[in-house]
């Protein structure tokens, strides 16, 4: 696990290694065990490394090939190289090291750009052709590691996060205005190339890049609809336990410390009992978010169910003054909005792993494997009434009803029925505060409302979601855990999982009102009953409606809202703002996710926009106190 950065200049001039270094120096968090840098002629690489696997200075990049021909720089694991390297030596290729690095290079020089349809893994890397002049990059199939990038008349830059790239501007950045309607009005990002930077773009998941001269092509390597119309069904949940048990035994190849972080839920919970029943990782560490019991978030009565059998469990506790103490660090490290608190209890895990492990495995993609948010009813029912299942929509919506008590999935299922202009209007107009001109402006050109909504079908909505939602949560597990120098692994997003579970989706995502059926029924023995049979789902859930009622962090929303800056954006109107806070503080309603949301857009503008410097971001006290003067009643 590592950083990744390069230059490739158009105007026949040599990158300057101080450019580069400074890029190196904004993400030594991600590698700080080592580095390197490449330059000759117009291209430059620059590399930082975690060690995981292989500790020895062999793991170093950027790495040459043995000919001399080609130059590779890497962020992310291989899991297969062990198979790979054993296949590529029956094929005749020499290996000097035992690391998954020169087996990505030897399977690319073997079989160019085949090579990722045979890796096992997560990545973003590229290579460079000396003898072409050619620069390939790829991003793995479904965006576990980032690529952002630059590309201007003169350069092509690109990095794994987006501050260093943003050093290489000669102006203060541009915000993307397109990128903060959607996160205000759907509290969604990263569904398509863009960022909150004009400037800076992210190569999508499963897409590769080329270089040649001044011409940027990018193109898809990965087609999931594809694969899935071709993928086998699972038979049984018996077939299911033994690939999902295969995929987490395959994450386990490490040459440090592993762990778990786990939230009582489902997907972790799922995780470690296969850790503990199929590898018999008795002495497994464990870091856990709590919060006082019964706020909302706190999930230590399940957690608990591996008391009797861990030894090493750990806990953080999030609260209203630990975000307060990490809030400008926090926005520091993730460097786009976040539409709630969620992340930042991942964050506060990932600080509790540091101390105690360098890789740890999570759950992420089983949501969107296996139907798991509660919307998802919604598409089931719609797809059943499309395609004439009347009796069966009749059953589930009652076992629905029965194992729920909620008229939430009867909602999404009304809310996806309705056209998609529609549906946009009903999303803005439930927030009551965003100004008409930035409206008409931008409702029209999202692509959420149809994208991502407009599934006519389970199986599709699932598929829309891998192209169009998993992609943030897996960019904050990575911000979150690079910052603190860990590798997160996601077994649910072993690629021969998710083809074959998305396959299966019709006959065993959803039955009788339950949510990721066939898992349930493969954990049967392995997993505490307590956990299986849960019908709830909270994720890294924290109880955020009461900490932004707490007296400090009303000094901080008010201080936002009665900013001039605020006012002056033209995004939100804070006199609305203001009264449904004042709502919020009386305790009649809970718009928890949209404080947040105004609290952190104003201070990223503020960091990453008003105040942007190449070489340093201002001190937090000075972010939260700009602009702070009262405005007139």
């Amino acid at each position: 696990m590592c950083g990744i950065a390069g230059i490739i200049n158009f105007n026949q001039e040599t990158p300057k290694e101080s450019a580069l270094r400074d890029m190196m120096q904004h993400m030594k968090h991600r590698g700080p065990d080592d580095d390197g840098i490449f330059i000759e002629d117009e291209v430059g690489f620059g590399f930082v490394r975690l060690s995981i696997i292989d500790l020895s200075l062999d793991g170093h990049q950027p790495m040459v090939s043995a000919d001399g021909r080609y130059v590779l720089e890497f962020n992310g694991e291989i899991f297969n190289y062990v198979e790979l390297r054993e296949k590529l030596q029956r094929l005749g290729v020499e290996f000097k090291t035992k690391t998954d690095t020169e087996v990505l290079l030897n399977a690319y020089i073997h079989w160019g750009e085949d090579c990722m349809n045979h890796f096992n893994g997560m990545w973003a890397f590229a290579i460079y052709d000396r003898l072409t002049k050619t620069i390939f990059a790829s991003r793995d199939r479904y965006g576990i590691k980032p690529f952002y990038y630059i590309h201007t008349t003169d350069y092509f830059a690109f990095c794994s996060e987006i501050p260093p790239l943003l050093g290489l501007l000669n102006r203060k950045p541009e915000p993307n205005y397109q990128s903060i309607f959607d996160y205000l009005a759907f509290n969604r990002t990263d569904q398509s190339e863009a960022t909150f930077f004009d400037e800076v773009k992210k190569l999508q998941h499963g897409m590769k890049l080329t270089v040649r001269g001044k011409n940027v092509k990018i193109s898809r390597w990965y087609d999931l609809r594809e694969r899935v119309a071709k993928a086998e069904k699972f038979k049984s949940p018996e077939e299911y336990k033994g690939l999902f048990t295969s995929a987490v035994g395959l994450r386990l190849r490490s040459d440090v410390p592993v762990g778990v972080c786990l939230s009582g839920g489902l997907d972790s919970s799922s995780i470690t009992s296969v850790l503990l029943n199929g590898y018999h990782k008795k002495d497994l560490n464990t870091f856990s978010a709590v919060y006082q019991n019964g706020q909302t978030g706190d999930e230590k009565q399940f957690i608990d169910e591996y008391r009797p059998l861990l030894k090493h469990m750990h806990y953080t506790y999030p609260n209203a003054e630990t975000l307060e103490k990490d809030l400008m660090q926090f926005i520091k490290t993730h460097a786009e909005p976040i539409p709630s608190t969620s992340p930042y209890a991942q964050y506060k895990v990932m600080e509790l792993a540091k101390d105690n492990v360098v890789v740890t495995l999570d759950g992420q993609g089983a949501d969107e494997e296996l139907a798991g948010y509660h919307y998802f009813f919604g598409f089931y029912f719609k797809d059943l009434l499309r395609s004439g299942r009347i009796g069966r929509l009749v059953s589930e919506m009652y076992y629905y009803l029965k194992n729920h008590r909620s008229l939430y999935g009867f909602k999404s299922f009304a809310y996806f029925l309705l056209p998609e202009g529609m549906r946009t209007k009903i999303r803005v107009g439930e927030k009551g505060y965003l100004q008409n001109a930035f409206i008409e402006r931008y409702s029209q050109s999202n692509g959420i409302a149809g994208n991502l909504y407009g599934s006519n079908s389970l199986k599709d909505a699932l598929l829309d979601h891998f192209e169009n939602k998993l992609e943030h949560l897996l960019k904050w597990e990575d911000l979150n855990s690079m910052h603190f120098s860990l590798e997160a692994r996601v077994p649910f997003l072993d690629y021969r999982l998710v083809e074959k579970t998305l396959a299966s989706s019709d006959n065993w995502a959803i039955r009788h009102g339950i949510t990721k059926f066939i898992l349930r029924e493969a954990m049967k023995g392995m997993l505490p009953e307590k956990i299986r049979l849960r019908q709830d789902k909270i994720g890294f859930g924290t109880p955020q409606d009461e900490w932004f009622r707490e007296p400090a962090w009303q000094k901080i929303v008010e201080g936002v809202l009665n900013s001039n800056s605020f006012r002056e954006r033209n995004l939100i109107n804070p006199e609305v703002a203001m009264r449904k806070y004042k709502e919020h503080l009386s305790g009649k309603t809970n718009i928890a996710k949209e404080i947040w949301k105004w609290v952190h857009l104003e201070l990223w503008f503020r960091t990453f926009i008003d105040q942007h410097q190449q070489d340093q971001m201002p001190q937090p006290e000075a972010v939260l106190n700009q602009h702070t003067t009262p405005l007139p009643a």
